[in-house]
């Protein structure tokens, strides 16, 4: 047991936020296990709830790609929460090693990936565009069967208001869609209140006025995070800090641990 202050304070900030994050791990975990396993009873249940355009995100296909995406997440979370959470609380080096380790193992993954983002930004930019663009080579062929990608594209495209990543030629890439009529997709043309397309022809023939088929979304979001940079590097300065403090925790309630047991 620690018995200096300084260690007990340590060991439960390190319990309080791990639990946190564990019930929330386990919740996530348990809500991609039971769309992996009961699909049916959450569209039934999900259809209650009055939201806006909710039939898109209750597609078979969505909800299969959204439940491994969770279940991943989610069992992540677990594991090193639990790690986090039992090691304090039980007071064991070796869970909190591991735990320090796996969060800076974490925190350089971060960092390497930013250094190499701004020490390769033209390559990185274009690695980007190739990963987007080939996501629109797959978009789906049919409104009715829609995937994660598909309805990603568009929540992407109505909220920016844009097309493709540099233009609507993108989809020229896709060979389903070039056997359609459609030029662009519904979610390129301009929308009312309610998501439903203003001119029925804007899909065959998009103009200025009727579309922003143009406009990439590649842009956009670069425009987007200019606009949010300062939200965007305040969030990601709080996590590298929690991220921080977490490993430095880790790793002193291991060495008071180490000295009360000599």
């Amino acid at each position: 047991m620690v018995y200096d202050c300084g260690s007990c304070m340590v060991k439960y900030v390190l319990c309080a936020f791990n639990f946190i994050i564990f019930v929330t791990g386990s919740v996530v975990l348990g809500v991609g296990i039971w769309l992996l396993v009961d699909k049916n009873s959450f569209i039934a249940l999900i259809k209650i709830i009055p939201v806006e355009n909710i039939e898109q995100f209750t597609s078979a296909g969505v909800i299969e790609q959204a439940s491994y995406i969770l279940v991943a997440v989610g069992a992540f979370m677990f594991l090193v929460s639990f790690l986090g959470y039992c090691g304090a609380l039980k007071e064991s080096r070796c869970m909190l090693t591991l735990y320090g380790i796996l969060l800076i193992a974490i925190l350089l993954l971060e960092i390497a990936a930013g250094v190499l983002a701004f020490t390769y930004k033209s390559k990185a930019e274009d690695e980007t565009k190739n990963i987007m663009k080939a996501s629109i080579e797959k978009y789906y062929n049919s409104t009715d069967h829609k995937d994660a990608v598909t309805v990603a594209w568009d929540a992407l495209q109505i909220s920016l208001r844009c097309c493709g990543v540099d233009d609507y030629t993108d989809y020229q890439d896709n060979k389903a869609w070039k056997e359609q009529d459609n030029i662009i997709p519904p979610s390129c043309c301009a929308l009312n209140s309610e998501n439903q397309v203003l001119d029925p022809t804007c899909t065959t023939t998009p103009t200025l006025s009727n579309s922003y088929y143009k406009t990439g979304c590649y842009q956009k979001i670069i425009e987007w995070i200019m606009a949010n940079l300062n939200i965007i590097i305040l969030t990601a300065g709080v996590l590298g800090l929690i991220e921080v403090l977490g490993i430095l925790f880790a790793f002193c309630l291991t060495k008071s641990i180490s000295a009360y047991e000599k």
